[in-house]
């Protein structure tokens, strides 16, 4: 589900926009040139482009930080803690802690 978010061109493959969109949705923008190396060392520096391939093995490996970095964050930003509404209730001097 991840990949496919990513995947903006729906073409089976991250480019380098869809990276600096998740880096910047992390609130970690990059340069391009620093989104070009993220891409390389991914791929192995054989392609532009990161494959599902490439994803699950960066997912699975041990240079896993950024992609679980990702993860956690969309896992906090989907939790629903919905805010009280209204004023909050009236408190007297012996309900303080």
């Amino acid at each position: 589900e991840k990949y496919m978010e990513f995947d903006l061109n729906n073409q089976g493959e991250i480019d380098l926009m869809s990276v600096k969109r998740m880096m910047e949705k992390l609130g970690a923008p990059k340069t391009h040139l620093e989104l070009k190396k993220m891409i390389s060392e991914v791929t192995g520096g054989v392609s532009e482009t990161i494959s599902y391939q490439d994803f699950v093995n960066v997912m699975l490996g041990k240079r896993s930080a950024v992609l679980k970095l990702v993860m956690m964050f969309e896992g906090k930003a989907n939790e629903s803690n919905p805010k009280p509404s209204g004023p909050p209730p009236e408190r007297d001097i012996a309900s303080l802690p």
